[in-house]
């Protein structure tokens, strides 16, 4: 029997038993679609986290630690005669002062007074460049601010909610109190997820000045290398930097500690890839289920067709010949399964893409930026998958069908 004959015998027989291939498939269907819609939702998910933390990658965060070993010199504070040596440095573009701590900041209107714990930053007019922050209204504070010691703050989205019931507009150029000092807003964040939605920036100087004093000393500094290859060579060198101005022989009795973004960015795509992974696994259980239901309906398949099977070995059909039909109407189901899985994995990918955008600013914005990625590894082993299960499903029956005896296929009722 030509293939091509074996094919149509198989279409046919698909098509007079439409409910049943279906119900056959279905297993196939969902396994295929669900694994294909997982892995782009978790591709979609490391591109996302990717993009965000892009901006971020060349930035290097020194914090001053309280660590001393017994017997020797106490250790010594970051401070901005630190943050000048540093910005010597050859693959240095900037480094960003900051100093920080927890405070109250209240509306400052005695007759309905609200207030929020918040976290104070005070920093350089660089620092929403550098942790590459948007504004939501109004503007960030310059360097002009910086050099007066300006008492103005920009909110994040915690205090607006807190004090101004989430509305921006209304706290722009609204006086409020951080340490019984008033401040002017002047700009108000866009809400990136907690801890920074949690903060309020002020001026470096007039954080000095008004809220925490202490002189010229600051919490950490924030490097930002020339580019991402250059992070491991502005690493040694703030290490170097620091080792020198602190006398510290020994690096492990370092009174800093320096983070990278690097390695972070890494190990959270290692374990993005391993969930998803997983997830793709746990949806792959389903193609069992449907090879279970091609097994099942090509063992009916060959019952219902005994007499057939005999009188086509009666009229000199091979035992290939069965095998080659049964194994063939089995891969049959198997790929039309795999091709409507495909469809429908690709289909509800691209709808989720379409309609996360549209809802983004409802679900949160974790999901800002967030779009299903499909590949064409997921589609093409799941789709193959689909026929290996056709194919090694109907084996057995297609066997079984093959040993039938030619008189007692002709004499089964």
């Amino acid at each position: 029997m030509r293939l091509r004959e074996a094919l149509l015998i198989a279409l046919r027989g698909v098509r007079a038993h439409r409910m049943r291939s279906a119900l056959t498939m279905l297993g196939l269907i969902i396994g295929v679609s669900a694994v294909i819609l997982l892995v782009a939702i978790g591709d979609g998910v490391q591109k996302a986290v990717d993009a965000r933390i892009e901006p971020l990658a060349n930035l290097i965060t020194i914090v001053a630690t309280a660590g001393d070993v017994p017997g020797s010199a106490p250790p010594k504070n970051l401070i901005d005669a630190d943050v000048e040596a540093l910005q010597k440095a050859p693959d240095v573009l900037a480094v960003t002062p900051v100093i920080t701590g927890p405070s109250l900041i209240k509306t400052g209107i005695p007759q309905a007074t609200l207030q929020s714990r918040v976290t104070v930053v005070g920093s350089t007019d660089h620092w929403f460049g550098v942790n590459a922050r948007d504004i939501q209204v109004g503007s960030f504070f310059n360097q002009a601010h910086v050099r007066s010691a300006a008492r103005v703050v920009v909110l994040g989205p915690t205090a607006v909610a807190n004090l101004f019931g989430g509305n921006a507009a209304a706290a722009l150029k609204r006086i409020v109190q951080i340490n019984r000092q008033n401040f002017t807003v002047i700009g108000v964040m866009k809400p990136i997820g907690l801890p920074g939605d949690n903060a309020v920036v002020i001026p470096l100087s007039t954080a000095r000045s008004y809220v925490f004093g202490r002189g010229n000393i600051v919490n950490q500094a924030t490097v930002q290398a020339i580019s991402v290859a250059a992070v491991p060579a502005a690493e040694a060198e703030v290490d170097s930097i620091l080792d020198t101005r602190h006398r510290i022989a020994n690096p492990a009795n370092r009174d800093f500690e320096v983070q990278t973004l690097a390695t972070g960015v890494t190990r959270l795509n290692q374990t993005l890839r391993l969930l998803t992974v997983f997830t793709a696994a746990v949806a792959a259980v389903s193609l069992v289920v449907g090879a279970i239901g091609v097994l099942n309906i090509m063992l009916v398949s060959v019952t219902e067709r005994t007499r057939e099977i005999g009188i086509r070995k009666a009229i000199g059909a091979t035992r290939r010949a069965i095998l080659e039909q049964f194994l063939i109407e089995s891969t049959v189901l198997g790929g039309l399964g795999g091709l409507v899985g495909v469809g429908v994995g690709i289909g509800l990918s691209l709808l989720l893409g379409a309609m996360v955008p549209t809802y983004a600013s409802h679900l949160g914005p974790a999901f800002v930026g967030f779009t299903p990625v499909v590949s064409a590894l997921p589609v093409v082993v799941s789709f193959t998958i689909s026929l290996a299960i056709g194919l090694i499903a109907g084996s057995y029956p297609a066997y079984r069908a093959a040993r039938l005896h030619p008189i007692h296929a002709l004499r089964y009722e």
